[in-house]
């Protein structure tokens, strides 16, 4: 049964490496949290389009959230992240963002329910991100990235990845 399983595996993989054009990183390849924090210090020095609101401080991400994010640097760190599922799930529009952003709401002994997250927050980031020309519609299907967009999450999977390779992290091989 292991041969079975090591022969399929192996047949597998081969017809995946066929496919490929350039064994360049994706954001598969790499860290999901290291990506956002890398993107979203990117963003935040290089794109004037994506600055917090002004109600940013003051809100809570969700009507499932108890208090406002502790980080002030939460409003890049969520244009990082949207930039990322996008990649990953695109096209993809703001409902299943929010749900994607959502939680589990504590009613006390009552049983917990799932509730979405703030879509103006959603919305509002998706405008900059667009305004920044990272970002565009896709029919009425959603949201998708655009060429530079997707260079620039690409070009800095390649810098985590080499950055990992040359540190010889073991967690690594998972990736």
């Amino acid at each position: 049964m292991k041969s079975l399983y090591k022969s399929l595996h192996s047949l597998l993989s081969e017809k995946s490496l066929k496919g490929k054009k350039n064994n360049l990183p994706t954001p598969y390849d790499v860290p999901a949290s290291t990506l956002v924090k890398k993107l979203a210090t990117h963003l935040k020095e290089n794109f004037d389009q994506i600055a917090p609101p002004q109600w940013a401080p003051y809100v809570k991400t969700g009507s499932h959230a108890i208090r406002r994010p502790e980080n002030p640097e939460w409003w890049f760190i969520r244009c990082a992240s949207l930039l990322r599922k996008i990649h990953l799930k695109g096209p993809i529009g703001i409902i299943r963002l929010r749900s994607e952003y959502g939680g589990r709401l504590d009613r006390g002994m009552r049983p917990e329910h799932a509730r979405r997250g703030g879509g103006s927050i959603i919305r509002k980031a998706l405008q900059q991100l667009e305004a920044a020309g990272l970002v565009t519609s896709f029919k009425t299907r959603g949201r998708i990235l655009t060429k530079e967009g997707r260079h620039l999450v690409d070009k800095l999977c390649t810098e985590i990845k080499e950055e990992l390779e040359k540190a010889a992290v073991p967690a690594l091989k998972k990736y």
